[in-house]
């Protein structure tokens, strides 16, 4: 899977989640941002601090999804390098660790936004044969992470609001499901008027599809 759209990935993941990352974010976040753009001496570095994590609780379920998380984006390397069987291997660790995380803390926003995340930036870049089931887990993910913050939504920013009813959106365009796309769709248009996410909204209400160019994450360095 591309580099740049992993990283992307994460960086909405942080976003959606919609609250000041603290606690084991904050702590492992840097290193696999630079992994995940080819420093290999940090990705190895966060993958350590996820296992002396893991070692000393188990159940640590934010340090398990960004351990799964490590492990999915290793086995895009090893695909790309030409070890298939390695790769085939590393991609269902990963998701295995992944949704391990979301079993053992099925209410924690931070877990299920990065997973959402991480589901639906790669589901772009497996065959189609084998994105379906990593959309339907990110769309999971993505409707609870907006049920948790039923509560304080009205209180968050354009950006994490944006990106998590556009990854819903998009995602549901994916599958062929127009209702709920429309749904989240409208949702944009009306919450977020004048913004970046409006604008594409109107794009698919109007033509039912969106370029490639217009799919992906809305970052600070693109939503002007």
């Amino acid at each position: 899977m591309r580099v740049s759209t992993l990283v992307l990935g994460f960086g909405c993941a942080l976003v959606t989640a919609g609250i000041a990352q603290e606690r084991f974010d904050s702590v492992v976040r840097n290193d696999f941002f630079a992994g995940f753009s080819g420093d290999k001496e940090a990705l190895a570095r966060a993958m350590k601090t996820c296992e002396d994590a893991l070692e000393k609780n188990p159940n640590d379920a934010q340090a398990m999804v960004w351990h799964g998380s490590g492990l999915f984006f290793r086995s895009g390397e090893a695909v790309h390098e030409g070890d298939i069987e390695k790769g085939l291997d590393l991609y269902q660790r990963g998701l295995k660790e992944m949704q391990s995380a979301v079993t053992i803390a099925p209410d924690d926003v931070t877990v299920r936004a990065a997973r959402g995340a991480i589901l639906l930036t790669g589901s772009q870049q497996v065959p189609s044969s084998m994105a379906r089931p990593l959309i339907e887990d990110g769309l999971a993910d993505y409707e609870h992470t907006l049920e948790l913050q039923t509560g304080y939504w009205p209180r968050l920013g354009t950006h994490p609001r944006g990106e998590l009813l556009f990854g819903l959106a998009e995602g549901y365009s994916r599958i062929g499901n127009q209702a709920k796309a429309t749904l989240y769709f409208e949702r944009i248009a009306k919450e977020l008027p004048g913004t970046p996410y409006a604008k594409r909204a109107a794009t698919w209400l109007e033509t039912k599809s969106l370029p490639a160019s217009q799919t992906g994450c809305i970052g600070c360095h693109t939503g002007k």
